[in-house]
């Protein structure tokens, strides 16, 4: 009997021991996981965007990513030195101060870097009589507007680049990047990639000009496409093509040719982008608007018309209204919906809010006439949706 009762006594002693291991073991799993979690979330806050550009092995997935394009911009020129064709005071900031609100409102905010910034206006091309030969060269400073307007990336394709010859594309490129932002067009600088807030974007110019990467160039521009797409969720595309004017809304689905200049086959380069891998392809250069299309789901605009070009573009009739384009995707870059801010130009004191929405009332005129078999639906106040 003392015996049994010894055993039965270690017996219960090695039982509570084991339930004590248990215990202690199952509140080191939950501290352990709470450190994971900790950590987990730690990375996530601090190191994921490095981990996206260095090692591409991390990305984030968001139901919605928000993207704004417009079209061309100039924000004044210094050249001719008389007239005055700088905004009063050098404010530059004022010129899009009515429509920041808007244009920082997405994930990423794109447009068209329509001059060259140079402090340095000796580099200027021949002109026999300034007042009629256009060259926009913005002072090196006034790169801050677009910075405080929110854009992201620009497109440095375009005839404008030219302006001040090689020396304006390199130094615009050099203001541009010191200014952390994207850009891309040039034969030096064909295309870029960059990671914001976890999402990764690939993008690409073209245009019709010396030193652009070509906008007839299919090859160049379906090869480009699929290697951006081969690394990054979103691939946005840019183009500088079509006749200019405001008798060229329309788009001809054919070459067009300015001023016996190919300006290119915009309907063709936009399908073979997105048949290539692009998610959005933003349009510009006729300077005026034209009308948008979903192709394989993707959205294409053609052109976003003059969106901030102080004192030396036409902005009569039509070629002073444009829209503030916002277009929502997944994270495959498929069209979801999307949005139209109609926005006017004044002459001395630029980009304004246009609450008659005109440019939205002629861009739905377009699609009907242009696209009468859309896809798009374009409501009176801007709501873009697939039918």
């Amino acid at each position: 009997m003392k015996k049994i009762n010894i055993i039965s006594v270690v017996y219960l002693s090695f039982l509570l021991f084991c339930i004590s291991c248990t215990q202690s073991n199952s509140t080191e799993a939950t501290i352990n996981n709470q450190l994971s979690t900790t950590q987990i979330t730690t990375l996530s806050d601090s190191t994921l965007n490095k981990n996206n550009e260095e090692n591409n092995t991390v990305k984030i997935t968001k139901d919605t990513i928000s993207i704004i394009g417009v079209g061309d911009m100039m924000l004044g020129t210094h050249y001719p030195t008389s007239p005055n064709y700088l905004p009063k005071n050098n404010d530059y900031n004022s010129l899009l101060a009515p429509v920041v609100d808007v244009l920082r409102n997405a994930d990423l905010t794109f447009g068209n870097c329509e001059g060259t910034f140079s402090d340095d206006i000796s580099y200027v091309k021949g002109c026999n009589d300034p007042k009629w030969c256009y060259r926009f060269c913005m002072p090196e400073d006034y790169v801050n507007g677009f910075v405080n307007a929110g854009f992201d990336v620009l497109s440095v394709g375009n005839n404008h680049l030219g302006d001040l010859g090689s020396y304006g594309r390199k130094n615009t490129v050099k203001v541009i990047e010191e200014a952390n932002i994207h850009y891309a067009g040039l034969t030096t600088c064909p295309k870029d990639t960059f990671t914001l807030e976890g999402i990764k974007y690939g993008f690409c110019a073209f245009a019709p000009n010396e030193g652009t990467c070509q906008i007839t160039n299919y090859n160049l521009l379906t090869k480009t496409v699929k290697e951006l797409k081969a690394e990054c969720q979103i691939v946005i595309v840019s183009f500088h093509g079509g006749a200019e004017g405001s008798k060229h809304e329309h788009i001809t689905r054919n070459t067009e040719y300015f001023l016996g200049h190919n300006r290119g086959n915009v309907y063709k380069f936009a399908h073979t982008a997105i048949d290539a891998g692009a998610d959005i392809v933003f349009g510009h250069g006729p300077h005026v608007t034209r009308a948008i299309e979903l192709y394989k789901n993707r959205f294409i605009a053609y052109s976003m018309g003059n969106f901030c070009t102080y004192r030396r573009f036409n902005i009569r009739g039509v070629s002073g209204l444009a829209p503030i384009i916002k277009v929502r995707v997944n994270d495959k870059g498929e069209f979801i919906n999307g949005e139209i801010t109609a926005v006017y130009q004044d002459k001395l004191t630029g980009t304004k809010l246009d609450p008659d929405n005109k440019v939205i009332k002629r861009m739905q005129e377009l699609i009907v006439q242009d696209f009468p078999d859309s896809k798009l639906i374009l409501s009176d106040d801007g709501e873009i949706t697939k039918k």
